[in-house]
This record gives structure tokens, C-alpha cells and sequence, in this order.
């Protein structure tokens, strides 16, 4: 079965169904690339699967290990270059919650960030900029 069923709607957009659960996404290019600007755009995306799996895979860690993340938060800054036009870099500002991490603790997160399935499956040439804030 497939994971995603995707349709181009015109005007530079596209619907993408996640077949499991029926959730759609819609698409839009972005102003700067002819678009509308009005949804994500597919480097949105891929922007956004970096900080979202980083989040999801530290939260499984975190079960394992006993250590408290709920209400860590993250702002994702995508940049762009052109010729070709692509995502160069991507930078992540990951904030944690008022825990005391102990050393231990911070390890843990930080490397199960770093090695995530979308880390790790973006190429070397976009730069994965990720800062950790403890409070």
C-alpha cells in the first residue's frame, strides 16, 4: 500500500493524502518561485520532516530513559540557493523545558536528534544547523 497518495490541483498546488489516516496536506509553491504562498511549500516540508522527526525520535528516546521533554519546542529556518534552486541550509533552535538535564540527559537528546531518519537521509551538502536551549 502506499504511504502518501499526492494530486496536482493546479495553480501550483498539490493535495497529498496520508493513506492511513485520511490527513491531507496541501501544497503551494512559494511567492518567490511563481506561487501563492498561502500553504507550505514542498522545501517547507522538508524543512519541517527535519524538526518533527528529530522531536519524534527524542521522544521515544526519552520514554526509554525516563527523561521528561514535553513542551520542548523548535523554530526551523530553511534557506534557499539558486542555480540549482535548492534547500542549502536548514537550522533548528530546539528549546527544552525548565528540567535539569543532567549531562547524561543532554547527550541522549542531542545525539538522538542529530541521527534522526530525516537527518540522516538528507544529502551532506545541505547544512543541518541545530542549536539545543536549556533553560
Amino acid at each position: 500500500m502506499p504511504t502518501v497518495e499526492t494530486v496536482y490541483s493546479g495553480k501550483l498546488r498539490t493535495r497529498a493524502r496520508h493513506v492511513a489516516s485520511g490527513l491531507e496536506i496541501i501544497t503551494d509553491a512559494p511567492v518567490d518561485n511563481m506561487g501563492q504562498g498561502e500553504a507550505f511549500s514542498p522545501t517547507d516540508l522538508l524543512a519541517a520532516s527535519l524538526g518533527s522527526c528529530m522531536l519524534t525520535v527524542m521522544g521515544i528516546a526519552c520514554r526509554k530513559h525516563g527523561i521528561e521533554m514535553d513542551g520542548t519546542s523548535l523554530k526551523v529556518t530553511k534557506l534557499m540557493t539558486s542555480n540549482p534552486r535548492r534547500v542549502s541550509e536548514i537550522r533548528i533552535e530546539m528549546k527544552f523545558p525548565d528540567v535539569d538535564y543532567t549531562g547524561e540527559q543532554k547527550e541522549i537528546l542531542e545525539k538522538t536528534a542529530l541521527t534522526c531518519p530525516v537527518a540522516l537521509s538528507l544529502h551532506p551538502d545541505i547544512k543541518q544547523d541545530v542549536s539545543f536551549i536549556y533553560r
